[in-house]
C-alpha cells in the first residue's frame, strides 16, 4: 500500500503506441534495468515477464533499457528469441504465474528494442568493468538521467560477489540525482549468523536505501490491501486484538513437488524456504500496529516491532511448536507423484522437511495469549495461500432450550492466491419454525470487482524499485528479526535424535503430527479447499 505517487522531474512519458495508465501513478524515471543471471529461471518465468507487463501498462519511459548479464554463451538476438520462445509458451501453459491470452507484439518488440546481452563471469572483475564500459554506452544513446537498478537474480553464494563487483567497479556510487539500487532475491542468509554476515557486506558498499530485498508475496493485491482492510474500515480496526480474535491461521500450500530444484532444496528446506520471508510478512502485514503514514520507513519500522515480537523458545519449547515432514508418494491433481526421497539430487535417507507448521505466540498487548499457526508444505491437495482470522465465540447462555447444539466460529479469510479476495464467515437462522443455525459467508473477489491485469506478482515491486518506494521490502533489521524467531527450531530439529521424519501422502493436507500440534490447544486446522 504505498502512497500517492507524484510525477518526478526525471519521468518521461509513455511511449505512444502503449496503454495509458488506468491510474494518476505516472510512468517510472528512466533507467538502465541490468539483470544479473538474465539466461535464468526466474528472469525467463518472472522477472522478464513482468516488464512486459508494465510496457502494457504504460509504467515504463521511453528511456527504459535492459542489460542482461550471465556466464552462458549467448548474443543479445539470441537472448531476446529465447524470451520471446518462453513468452509464446506461457500463452498456451496456464500453470505459471504469468497469464496471457496473447502476446502484444508490438509491445514485445518494444520491450526488446530495448534490450542488450552481456556474457561474463560473476566472479571476474573483468566482467564489471565491461558492464561498466557497456552501461556509458548505453546511457549516451538516449535522453534522460543515468540510474540504474541493479538485479541479482542469481544463487545466494553470488550476492556478496556480485556487490562486491559493483563496488570494484564504481557501479553503485550515487552522484548529483542519478541513483543507484539493488535488488537482491531471496534467500537472505541461511540463519541468523549469515544473514548477519551478508548485512554487513551489503552495508559495507550500499547504504540502506539502495538495497531492495525481494519478497515477491508482498506484490499481491490482497497482501497490500491487508491495511487498507484494517486501518480504513471501522467497522474491523477495534476488534483487531486478542479481546475479539481467537487464533490466526497463516497458509502457503503449493502442489508441485521439488522437481528439478533438489540440490537447491536438499539445503534449505521448507522452514527456511518460506517461513522467516514470505510468512513472516504475511504474519507483520496482519498483526502490526498502525504506522503514523503510509511512509515507507514508518510501514516497516511496524512490521519489524512486530517480527521482533514474536515469543523467544527454548530447545524443548521449540521442539513442542513445531512439526516437519516430507512428503511420500501419492496423488496430486490426478497425476501420480513420487516421493521427495525418489526425486532427483536427493539424498535417499533426507532428513530435509517439505512441510513445516509453527504454533508461534508475539509478546505484545495486541496479541498476547493469541497463537499465530503457520503451515507451509510441497505437494499438498491444492494450491491456497490465505490468512484465516477466527474470532471468539459469541456467549451461548440465550441459545440454550433450541435447537443449536453450539455455536458456530466467525472467520475472516485473507485469500492471496490464487483466487485473491477475502471471505467472511458467519452463523444465519435456517428457514423454519425451529432456531437452527447454519455457516454461510460473503465473499469478495478482486476479478468480480475491479479489472484486474495480468500479474506475476512481480510488476509493484519492479515499478516501486524504480520509484524509489521500498515499503513493500525488507530492510535489514527485519530480516535478522525473522531469523531469530525461527533459529531456536532449525537449531532445536538438528540436535534432536530424530533418525526419521514423518511423512505425508502427495496430495493430502499434510501430515497427522501438524493436526495434533493444534488439537493440543483444541484447534483444528482449517480444511484446504479442494482443488
Amino acid at each position: 500500500m504505498r502512497k500517492s505517487s507524484k510525477t518526478s522531474a526525471h519521468t518521461h512519458s509513455a511511449v505512444n503506441l502503449r496503454n495509458a495508465p488506468h491510474d494518476d501513478a505516472p510512468a517510472a524515471p528512466v533507467c538502465t534495468m541490468v539483470i544479473f543471471g538474465a539466461a535464468g529461471d526466474l528472469t525467463k518465468r518472472l522477472v522478464v515477464p513482468a516488464l512486459y507487463n508494465l510496457v502494457n501498462s504504460g509504467r515504463l519511459a521511453d528511456g527504459f533499457r535492459l542489460v542482461g548479464v550471465d556466464h552462458s554463451d549467448q548474443t543479445t538476438q539470441s537472448w531476446r528469441d529465447g524470451l520471446g520462445e518462453m513468452m509464446q509458451d506461457f500463452v498456451s501453459d496456464t500453470s505459471g504465474e504469468f497469464h496471457a491470452a496473447s502476446i502484444n507484439q508490438a509491445h514485445w518488440k518494444w520491450l526488446t528494442e530495448r534490450m542488450s546481452y552481456l556474457q561474463g563471469d560473476f566472479q571476474d572483475p573483468a566482467t564489471f568493468h565491461a558492464l561498466s564500459d557497456h552501461l556509458d554506452e548505453v546511457a549516451g544513446q538516449r535522453k534522460g538521467p543515468d540510474n540504474r537498478l541493479f538485479y541479482l537474480a542469481v544463487a545466494d553464494r553470488f550476492f556478496e560477489t556480485v556487490v562486491n563487483g559493483l563496488s570494484a567497479a564504481d557501479l553503485v556510487r550515487q552522484d548529483g540525482d542519478r541513483w543507484r539500487r539493488v535488488v537482491i532475491e531471496k534467500p537472505f542468509g541461511h540463519d541468523l549468523a549469515s544473514a548477519k554476515v551478508l548485512n554487513t557486506a551489503v552495508l559495507k558498499v550500499l547504504r540502506e536505501d539502495q538495497v531492495f530485498r525481494m519478497d515477491h508475496f508482498l506484490g499481491k493485491e490482497t497482501v497490500q490491501n491487508i491495511m487498507a482492510l484494517r486501518f480504513a474500515n471501522g467497522l474491523f480496526e477495534p476488534i483487531w486484538n486478542r479481546d475479539h480474535i481467537d487464533q490466526i491461521q497463516i497458509t502457503a500450500a503449493e502442489t508441485v513437488g521439488v522437481e528439478a530444484r533438489g540440490k537447491f532444496y536438499e539445503r534449505t528446506g521448507a522452514l527456511r524456504d518460506m517461513v522467516p520471508n514470505h510468512m513472516f510478512q504475511l504474519l507483520s502485514m496482519v498483526a502490526m500496529e498502525p504506522p503514523t503514514s503510509f511512509d515507507a520507513d514508518a510501514v516497516r519500522n511496524r512490521k519489524s516491532d512486530v517480527i521482533g515480537a514474536i515469543e523467544p523458545m527454548d530447545p524443548a519449547q521449540a521442539l513442542a511448536s513445531s512439526v516437519r515432514a516430507q512428503y511420500a508418494a501419492g496423488t496430486v491433481a490426478g497425476h501420480k507423484v513420487r516421493a521427495y526421497r525418489n526425486e532427483p539430487d536427493v539424498d535417499a535417507h533426507s532428513m530435509t522437511e517439505t512441510y513445516a507448521a509453527l504454533r508461534l505466540g508475539i509478546e505484545n498487548w495486541r496479541w498476547a495469549g493469541v497463537p499465530f499457526y503457520l503451515r507451509t508444505g510441497k505437494c499438498m491437495s491444492t494450491r491456497q495461500t490465505e490468512i484465516a482470522i477466527r474470532f471468539h465465540q459469541a456467549p451461548y447462555a440465550l441459545f440454550r432450550g433450541t435447537d443449536v447444539a453450539k455455536m458456530h466460529p466467525n472467520w475472516m479469510i485473507l485469500r492471496i492466491q490464487p483466487d485473491e479476495g477475502i471471505a467472511l464467515e458467519f452463523a444465519a437462522k435456517r428457514p423454519g419454525p425451529t432456531v437452527k443455525l447454519s455457516t454461510v459467508d460473503m465473499d469478495f473477489s478482486y476479478s468480480d470487482f475491479f479489472a484486474q491485469k495480468p500479474s506475476t506478482g512481480y510488476e509493484t515491486l519492479l515499478y516501486d524499485c524504480m520509484m524509489g518506494d521500498a515499503t513493500l521490502f525488507q530492510r535489514a533489521d527485519t530480516v535478522e528479526n525473522g531469523w531469530r524467531a525461527v533459529d531456536p527450531v532449525l537449531e532445536a530439529w538438528a540436535d534432536a535424535p530424530q533418525k526419521t521424519i514423518p511423512q505425508y501422502a502427495a496430495g493430502s493436507d499434510g501430515p497427522k503430527a501438524a493436526d495434533d500440534l493444534l488439537q493440543a490447544s483444541g484447534h483444528a486446522w482449517r480444511a484446504l479447499p479442494l482443488s
